[in-house]
Protein backbone atom coordinates (compact mmCIF):
# COMPACT_ATOMS: atom_id res chain seq x y z
CA UNK A 1 0.00 0.00 0.00
CA UNK A 2 1.46 3.33 -1.06
CA UNK A 3 1.84 5.95 1.66
CA UNK A 4 0.90 9.39 0.29
CA UNK A 5 2.72 12.05 2.27
CA UNK A 6 1.56 15.65 2.17
CA UNK A 7 4.70 16.84 0.26
CA UNK A 8 4.23 14.07 -2.31
CA UNK A 9 0.56 14.97 -2.77
CA UNK A 10 1.49 18.63 -3.28
CA UNK A 11 4.18 17.60 -5.78
CA UNK A 12 1.76 15.44 -7.75
CA UNK A 13 -0.84 18.21 -7.75
CA UNK A 14 1.74 20.67 -9.04
CA UNK A 15 2.71 18.27 -11.80
CA UNK A 16 -0.95 17.86 -12.69
CA UNK A 17 -1.48 21.60 -12.90
CA UNK A 18 1.65 21.99 -15.02
CA UNK A 19 0.51 19.18 -17.32
CA UNK A 20 -2.94 20.75 -17.72
CA UNK A 21 -1.41 24.15 -18.37
CA UNK A 22 0.91 22.67 -20.99
CA UNK A 23 -2.02 20.98 -22.70
CA UNK A 24 -3.88 24.29 -22.82
CA UNK A 25 -0.90 25.96 -24.48
CA UNK A 26 -0.67 23.09 -26.95
CA UNK A 27 -4.28 23.48 -28.07
CA UNK A 28 -4.46 23.45 -31.89
CA UNK A 29 -4.70 26.64 -33.88
CA UNK A 30 -7.05 26.73 -36.87
CA UNK A 31 -5.99 28.82 -39.86
CA UNK A 32 -8.34 29.53 -42.78
CA UNK A 33 -6.15 29.76 -45.88
CA UNK A 34 -7.23 31.07 -49.26
CA UNK A 35 -6.57 28.75 -52.17
CA UNK A 36 -3.96 30.31 -54.45
CA UNK A 37 -0.34 31.35 -54.95
CA UNK A 38 -0.85 34.14 -52.40
CA UNK A 39 -0.79 31.46 -49.69
CA UNK A 40 2.55 29.87 -50.58
CA UNK A 41 4.19 30.98 -47.32
CA UNK A 42 1.54 29.03 -45.39
CA UNK A 43 1.80 26.01 -47.70
CA UNK A 44 5.59 25.98 -47.38
CA UNK A 45 5.55 26.37 -43.60
CA UNK A 46 3.23 23.38 -43.36
CA UNK A 47 4.89 21.28 -46.08
CA UNK A 48 8.40 21.80 -44.69
CA UNK A 49 7.34 21.12 -41.12
CA UNK A 50 8.14 24.62 -39.86
CA UNK A 51 4.93 24.87 -37.82
CA UNK A 52 5.66 21.55 -36.13
CA UNK A 53 9.27 22.58 -35.51
CA UNK A 54 7.89 25.54 -33.53
CA UNK A 55 5.90 23.09 -31.40
CA UNK A 56 2.60 24.12 -32.96
CA UNK A 57 -0.44 22.03 -33.76
CA UNK A 58 -1.99 23.95 -36.64
CA UNK A 59 -4.93 22.90 -38.79
CA UNK A 60 -5.41 24.46 -42.22
CA UNK A 61 -8.96 25.13 -43.42
CA UNK A 62 -9.08 25.85 -47.15
CA UNK A 63 -11.29 28.64 -48.56
CA UNK A 64 -12.07 29.81 -52.09
CA UNK A 65 -11.34 33.46 -51.24
CA UNK A 66 -9.99 35.72 -48.54
CA UNK A 67 -13.53 36.95 -47.94
CA UNK A 68 -14.76 33.45 -47.08
CA UNK A 69 -11.68 32.85 -44.92
CA UNK A 70 -12.28 36.04 -42.95
CA UNK A 71 -15.92 35.05 -42.43
CA UNK A 72 -14.72 31.90 -40.70
CA UNK A 73 -12.59 34.10 -38.45
CA UNK A 74 -15.39 36.51 -37.59
CA UNK A 75 -17.75 33.56 -36.99
CA UNK A 76 -15.28 32.18 -34.44
CA UNK A 77 -14.66 29.00 -36.44
CA UNK A 78 -10.91 29.63 -36.81
CA UNK A 79 -8.21 31.53 -34.94
CA UNK A 80 -6.41 32.96 -37.97
CA UNK A 81 -7.26 33.76 -41.57
CA UNK A 82 -5.52 34.92 -44.72
CA UNK A 83 -7.21 37.68 -46.71
CA UNK A 84 -6.47 40.69 -48.87
CA UNK A 85 -6.25 44.21 -47.47
CA UNK A 86 -9.61 45.29 -48.90
CA UNK A 87 -11.44 42.50 -47.05
CA UNK A 88 -9.96 43.77 -43.79
CA UNK A 89 -10.97 47.33 -44.67
CA UNK A 90 -14.57 46.39 -45.47
CA UNK A 91 -15.01 44.34 -42.31
CA UNK A 92 -13.37 46.90 -40.04
CA UNK A 93 -16.53 49.03 -39.94
CA UNK A 94 -18.32 46.31 -37.98
CA UNK A 95 -15.35 44.36 -36.57
CA UNK A 96 -12.83 46.80 -35.12
CA UNK A 97 -11.21 43.90 -33.25
CA UNK A 98 -9.58 42.56 -36.43
CA UNK A 99 -5.81 42.90 -36.63
CA UNK A 100 -3.30 42.24 -39.40
CA UNK A 101 -0.28 40.37 -38.03
CA UNK A 102 1.77 40.40 -41.22
CA UNK A 103 1.65 40.55 -45.00
CA UNK A 104 2.39 37.11 -46.46
CA UNK A 105 2.47 38.13 -50.13
CA UNK A 106 2.12 41.26 -52.23
CA UNK A 107 1.48 41.60 -55.93
CA UNK A 108 0.45 44.14 -58.56
CA UNK A 109 -0.44 41.35 -61.02
CA UNK A 110 -2.20 38.73 -58.91
CA UNK A 111 -5.59 39.96 -60.19
CA UNK A 112 -6.24 40.06 -63.92
CA UNK A 113 -8.95 41.20 -66.31
CA UNK A 114 -9.66 38.35 -68.73
CA UNK A 115 -11.79 39.21 -71.77
CA UNK A 116 -13.32 37.35 -74.71
CA UNK A 117 -11.95 38.38 -78.08
CA UNK A 118 -15.31 37.30 -79.55
CA UNK A 119 -16.96 40.04 -77.48
CA UNK A 120 -15.12 42.62 -79.56
CA UNK A 121 -12.59 43.46 -76.88
CA UNK A 122 -9.00 44.00 -77.92
CA UNK A 123 -8.08 47.15 -75.97
CA UNK A 124 -9.05 48.58 -72.58
CA UNK A 125 -11.26 51.25 -74.20
CA UNK A 126 -13.44 48.56 -75.76
CA UNK A 127 -14.82 47.37 -72.41
CA UNK A 128 -17.27 50.30 -72.51
CA UNK A 129 -20.81 48.95 -72.65
CA UNK A 130 -19.64 45.40 -71.91
CA UNK A 131 -20.64 43.01 -69.12
CA UNK A 132 -17.80 42.80 -66.61
CA UNK A 133 -18.03 40.21 -63.84
CA UNK A 134 -16.15 40.04 -60.56
CA UNK A 135 -16.63 39.09 -56.91
CA UNK A 136 -18.29 41.81 -54.88
CA UNK A 137 -16.59 43.02 -51.74
CA UNK A 138 -13.19 41.60 -52.63
CA UNK A 139 -9.82 42.77 -53.90
CA UNK A 140 -10.97 41.82 -57.40
CA UNK A 141 -13.77 44.41 -57.28
CA UNK A 142 -11.37 47.03 -55.91
CA UNK A 143 -8.92 46.19 -58.70
CA UNK A 144 -11.63 46.46 -61.36
CA UNK A 145 -12.78 49.87 -60.10
CA UNK A 146 -9.16 51.06 -59.99
CA UNK A 147 -8.49 49.67 -63.47
CA UNK A 148 -11.52 51.45 -64.95
CA UNK A 149 -10.55 54.72 -63.25
CA UNK A 150 -6.99 54.43 -64.59
CA UNK A 151 -8.35 54.12 -68.13
CA UNK A 152 -10.84 56.98 -67.71
CA UNK A 153 -13.88 54.70 -67.85
CA UNK A 154 -16.68 55.59 -65.45
CA UNK A 155 -18.37 52.73 -63.64
CA UNK A 156 -21.74 53.55 -65.20
CA UNK A 157 -20.23 52.94 -68.65
CA UNK A 158 -20.04 49.17 -68.05
CA UNK A 159 -22.49 46.55 -66.81
CA UNK A 160 -21.32 45.09 -63.50
CA UNK A 161 -22.09 41.46 -62.73
CA UNK A 162 -21.29 39.99 -59.30
CA UNK A 163 -20.81 36.25 -58.90
CA UNK A 164 -19.01 33.72 -56.67
CA UNK A 165 -15.36 33.29 -57.68
CA UNK A 166 -15.67 29.71 -58.89
CA UNK A 167 -18.38 30.67 -61.41
CA UNK A 168 -16.54 33.40 -63.28
CA UNK A 169 -14.58 31.22 -65.69
CA UNK A 170 -17.66 29.24 -66.66
CA UNK A 171 -19.92 32.25 -67.32
CA UNK A 172 -17.15 33.76 -69.44
CA UNK A 173 -16.87 30.54 -71.44
CA UNK A 174 -20.68 30.44 -71.86
CA UNK A 175 -20.55 34.07 -73.12
CA UNK A 176 -22.89 35.26 -70.37
CA UNK A 177 -20.34 38.00 -69.64
CA UNK A 178 -17.66 39.66 -71.75
CA UNK A 179 -14.79 39.89 -69.25
CA UNK A 180 -13.98 38.90 -65.67
CA UNK A 181 -11.73 40.43 -63.04
CA UNK A 182 -10.38 37.63 -60.87
CA UNK A 183 -7.29 36.49 -58.98
CA UNK A 184 -4.95 33.59 -59.60
CA UNK A 185 -5.23 30.68 -60.02
CA UNK A 186 -8.79 31.34 -61.26
CA UNK A 187 -7.54 33.82 -63.87
CA UNK A 188 -5.34 31.18 -65.48
CA UNK A 189 -8.19 28.68 -65.32
CA UNK A 190 -10.46 31.13 -67.15
CA UNK A 191 -7.80 31.64 -69.82
CA UNK A 192 -7.54 27.87 -70.27
CA UNK A 193 -11.32 27.49 -70.61
CA UNK A 194 -11.47 30.12 -73.36
CA UNK A 195 -8.42 28.95 -75.28
CA UNK A 196 -7.69 31.17 -78.27
CA UNK A 197 -10.68 33.37 -77.44
CA UNK A 198 -9.02 34.56 -74.21
CA UNK A 199 -7.28 37.90 -73.88
CA UNK A 200 -5.57 39.18 -70.73
CA UNK A 201 -5.99 42.93 -70.91
CA UNK A 202 -3.01 45.14 -69.98
CA UNK A 203 -2.49 45.15 -66.25
CA UNK A 204 -0.90 48.43 -65.12
CA UNK A 205 0.12 48.85 -61.49
CA UNK A 206 -3.21 50.30 -60.43
CA UNK A 207 -3.33 48.29 -57.20
CA UNK A 208 -0.76 46.35 -55.21
CA UNK A 209 -2.61 43.74 -53.23
CA UNK A 210 -1.37 42.97 -49.72
CA UNK A 211 -2.40 39.48 -48.70
CA UNK A 212 -2.30 39.18 -44.93
CA UNK A 213 -2.39 36.96 -41.89
CA UNK A 214 -5.22 38.21 -39.67
CA UNK A 215 -6.54 37.41 -36.21
CA UNK A 216 -8.68 39.06 -33.55
CA UNK A 217 -7.54 41.05 -30.53
CA UNK A 218 -8.99 38.44 -28.17
CA UNK A 219 -7.05 35.61 -29.85
CA UNK A 220 -3.89 37.70 -29.78
CA UNK A 221 -4.30 38.22 -26.05
CA UNK A 222 -4.98 34.53 -25.40
CA UNK A 223 -2.45 32.94 -27.81
CA UNK A 224 0.25 35.56 -28.22
CA UNK A 225 3.18 33.16 -27.75
CA UNK A 226 1.78 30.72 -30.28
CA UNK A 227 1.06 33.45 -32.81
CA UNK A 228 4.67 34.64 -32.60
CA UNK A 229 5.68 31.06 -33.38
CA UNK A 230 3.36 31.05 -36.41
CA UNK A 231 5.05 34.19 -37.72
CA UNK A 232 8.49 32.74 -37.07
CA UNK A 233 7.54 29.66 -39.08
CA UNK A 234 6.32 31.87 -41.94
CA UNK A 235 9.61 33.78 -41.89
CA UNK A 236 11.43 30.46 -42.29
CA UNK A 237 9.08 29.61 -45.18
CA UNK A 238 10.16 32.77 -47.00
CA UNK A 239 13.79 31.75 -46.60
CA UNK A 240 12.92 28.34 -48.07
CA UNK A 241 11.17 29.92 -51.08
CA UNK A 242 14.11 32.27 -51.68
CA UNK A 243 16.76 29.56 -51.40
CA UNK A 244 14.87 26.70 -53.09
CA UNK A 245 12.49 28.25 -55.65
CA UNK A 246 12.23 25.06 -57.71
CA UNK A 247 11.20 22.99 -54.70
CA UNK A 248 8.74 25.74 -53.69
CA UNK A 249 7.23 25.73 -57.19
CA UNK A 250 6.74 21.98 -57.03
CA UNK A 251 5.09 22.33 -53.64
CA UNK A 252 2.74 25.02 -54.97
CA UNK A 253 1.93 22.94 -58.06
CA UNK A 254 0.96 19.95 -55.93
CA UNK A 255 -1.11 22.10 -53.62
CA UNK A 256 -3.09 23.82 -56.40
CA UNK A 257 -3.21 20.90 -58.83
CA UNK A 258 -1.38 22.80 -61.58
CA UNK A 259 1.78 22.14 -63.56
CA UNK A 260 5.13 23.33 -62.26
CA UNK A 261 5.62 25.84 -65.10
CA UNK A 262 2.34 27.58 -64.23
CA UNK A 263 3.25 27.56 -60.55
CA UNK A 264 6.63 29.12 -61.34
CA UNK A 265 4.98 31.84 -63.45
CA UNK A 266 2.50 32.66 -60.68
CA UNK A 267 5.27 32.78 -58.08
CA UNK A 268 7.13 35.36 -60.15
CA UNK A 269 4.14 37.71 -59.76
CA UNK A 270 4.36 37.58 -55.97
CA UNK A 271 6.61 39.14 -53.36
CA UNK A 272 6.71 36.60 -50.53
CA UNK A 273 8.58 38.68 -47.97
CA UNK A 274 6.81 38.47 -44.61
CA UNK A 275 6.50 42.09 -43.52
CA UNK A 276 4.52 45.08 -42.33
CA UNK A 277 5.20 48.45 -43.88
CA UNK A 278 3.71 51.84 -44.62
CA UNK A 279 2.34 50.80 -48.01
CA UNK A 280 -0.25 48.62 -46.25
CA UNK A 281 -1.41 51.59 -44.18
CA UNK A 282 -1.74 53.76 -47.28
CA UNK A 283 -3.67 51.09 -49.16
CA UNK A 284 -6.07 50.50 -46.26
CA UNK A 285 -6.69 54.26 -46.02
CA UNK A 286 -7.67 54.42 -49.70
CA UNK A 287 -9.87 51.35 -49.41
CA UNK A 288 -11.74 52.67 -46.39
CA UNK A 289 -12.67 55.80 -48.35
CA UNK A 290 -13.60 53.63 -51.36
CA UNK A 291 -15.86 51.51 -49.14
CA UNK A 292 -17.92 54.55 -48.12
CA UNK A 293 -17.93 56.05 -51.61
CA UNK A 294 -19.11 52.81 -53.25
CA UNK A 295 -21.78 52.02 -50.65
CA UNK A 296 -20.01 49.17 -48.89
CA UNK A 297 -20.36 51.14 -45.66
CA UNK A 298 -22.92 53.64 -44.43
CA UNK A 299 -22.49 57.12 -45.94
CA UNK A 300 -22.10 58.66 -42.48
CA UNK A 301 -19.83 55.90 -41.18
CA UNK A 302 -16.76 57.02 -39.27
CA UNK A 303 -13.62 55.84 -41.03
CA UNK A 304 -11.65 53.39 -38.88
CA UNK A 305 -8.04 54.30 -38.18
CA UNK A 306 -5.96 51.97 -40.40
CA UNK A 307 -3.17 51.92 -37.82
CA UNK A 308 -5.55 50.22 -35.39
CA UNK A 309 -6.07 47.44 -37.91
CA UNK A 310 -2.41 46.45 -37.66
CA UNK A 311 -0.72 44.69 -34.74
CA UNK A 312 3.01 44.91 -35.39
CA UNK A 313 4.38 43.86 -31.99
CA UNK A 314 4.20 40.11 -32.71
CA UNK A 315 6.11 40.35 -35.99
CA UNK A 316 8.68 42.62 -34.33
CA UNK A 317 9.26 39.79 -31.87
CA UNK A 318 9.34 37.02 -34.49
CA UNK A 319 11.32 38.84 -37.19
CA UNK A 320 12.32 42.40 -36.17
CA UNK A 321 13.72 43.38 -39.57
CA UNK A 322 10.36 42.58 -41.21
CA UNK A 323 8.66 45.65 -39.71
CA UNK A 324 9.35 49.00 -41.29
CA UNK A 325 8.28 52.31 -39.81
CA UNK A 326 4.49 52.45 -39.66
CA UNK A 327 2.85 55.80 -38.96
Amino acid sequence: MTHWTAPRIRSLLALGVAWAFGCALAAPLNLAVSNGPVSLLVYAAEGQGFFKHEGLSLNLVECSSGRSCLKLLTDGTVDLATAADVVVALNSFTRPDLAVLGTVSASSHQIKLIARRSAGIATPEQVRGKRLATVQGTSAQYFLDSWLLFHGIEGRMVHHVYLPPDELGLVLQLKDVDAVAIWEPLASQAMKLLGDDALALPNPRVYTQHFNLISTRSTIAARRTDLVKVLHALARAHQFIREQPDAAAQLLARRLGIDTATATAQMKEQDYRLRLDQSLVSTLSSQLRWAVREGHAKPDAELPNPLRLIEATLLREAAPSAVDAIK
